[in-house]
């Protein structure tokens, strides 16, 4: 019986459910406590006056009616305390009746969205698109899972082509609604239903166009492996901040990708092994400060990158064992401010890259062990301020050169 009851009450009525005695056991025990209390007042208030009393000149017998009228007081008092805390004690569970309302309600609706996104006709995919946001709005706990699964959409096998037999009807105008719908969460970083501190895992996604202009970025973000090609993808004026960011072997082609006055700081930003190929990627007039820029192992063939007045301060800049062939690479305008620049064992073949009134700081830049074959390179008056460039080992074959004023290497 003993052993019945015990598990009888810690059994799990939920989460915001406590354990409750049963009234039988609970009611003779207050009763039993409260006059242990009644007569522990009693006695002490009873000695307090018999005190009073003797200490008088001359000394006067106690008055039992003070006494009496000292222990229901005080003996209110508490009761007012323990109705008090009874009171907060329902209030506790009306609230979490709510709360436990509340969590069924989202749950189902995340039910409800989720189904909506794998819906075959893309109006209820839309549909499911703004549930699944409206939710993450409403429900800060699960904020994350509902952009998970947004993303989890964007990282679906696409088709842009509409030739294409796998391609379905209407999923681009879906994609597009996803991508809006984030950046509209990104405008704001102090906002209430803000999604800048959220994570945002877009690995392998295809991206046909999109606009992230003027967003906030404040945790890891992750394109790597993504593909950006056949439209725009407008990245200009968005701050990457305060994390990683991770357009690792991602793809840019056939298309146009504006990161124009992005700003990248206090974290790593990696496009190694990135391929920029048949495609204009856009860095003009943006920030990269306070952090590491990663081009290791990128290949830039076939494209336009542009980097004009672009500002490196305050970061290491690695283009190591980069390729850059056939295609045209510039940094004119740029300053490289308290930063250093790495282009060791990089491959400068067939290109036009240009680093005309280019500023390098006191980093400087390094060129050790680099190979110039073909193509067109030129420093036209670029500034050296506290530093210098270093071919230390570099090869230099069939390269037009214009050197600028910085001195002309051994086997240039």
């Amino acid at each position: 019986m003993a052993v019945s009851f015990r598990r009888k009450r810690e059994a799990p009525r939920g989460r915001y459910t406590p354990n409750l005695w049963p009234v039988w056991i609970v009611a003779p025990v207050a009763l039993i406590a409260a006059g242990a209390l009644g007569w522990v007042i009693y006695h002490y208030a009873y000695d307090h006056f018999a005190q009073a009393a003797a200490d008088q000149k001359p000394p006067k017998p106690v008055n039992i009616n003070d006494v009496l009228k000292a222990t229901v007081t005080a003996l209110t008092l508490v009761g007012a305390v323990l109705a008090g805390l009874y009171a907060y004690r329902k209030q506790l569970l009306a609230e979490g009746d709510a709360h436990r309302a509340d969590a069924s309600q989202l749950a189902e609706r995340y039910t409800t969205a989720a189904e909506q996104l794998g819906h075959g006709q893309a109006a209820v995919r839309l549909a499911g698109v703004y549930a699944l946001a409206r939710l993450a709005d409403d429900w800060s706990e699960q904020r994350q899972v509902c952009i998970d699964v947004l993303c989890a959409y964007l990282r679906m096998p696409y088709e842009p082509d509409p030739a294409a037999p796998e391609h379905k009807a209407g999923e681009r105008e879906v994609r597009q609604t996803i991508i809006r719908v984030i950046r509209d969460h990104l405008q704001v970083p102090d906002a209430a239903t803000a999604w800048c501190r959220q994570n945002f895992d877009f690995t392998g996604a295809v991206f046909d166009g999109g606009d992230f202009s003027t967003s906030h970025f404040q945790s890891t973000v992750s394109f790597s492996g993504a593909t950006f090609s056949g439209s725009t993808v407008d990245f200009s004026g968005a701050t990457f901040s305060d994390g990683t960011v991770d357009f690792s072997d991602a793809t840019f082609s056939d298309g146009t990708v504006d990161f124009s006055e992005a700003t990248f700081s206090d974290g790593t930003v990696s496009f190694s092994g990135a391929t920029f190929s048949d495609g204009t990627v856009h860095f003009n007039y943006a920030t990269l400060s306070s952090g590491t820029v990663d081009f290791g192992n990128a290949t830039f063939s076939g494209s336009t990158v542009h980097f004009n007045y672009a500002t490196f301060s305050g970061s290491t800049v690695y283009f190591n064992y980069a390729t850059l062939s056939g295609g045209m690479v510039y940094f004119n305008y740029a300053t490289l401010s308290g930063s250093t620049v790495h282009f060791l064992y990089a491959t400068f073949s067939g290109s036009t890259v240009h680093f005309n009134r280019t500023t390098f700081g006191r980093g400087g830049a390094d060129f050790g062990y680099a190979t110039f074959s073909g193509g067109t390179v030129s420093f036209g008056n670029a500034t050296l301020i506290g530093g210098r460039a270093d071919f230390s080992e570099a090869t230099f074959s069939g390269t037009a050169f214009d050197w600028g004023p910085l001195p002309v290497p051994a086997g240039a």
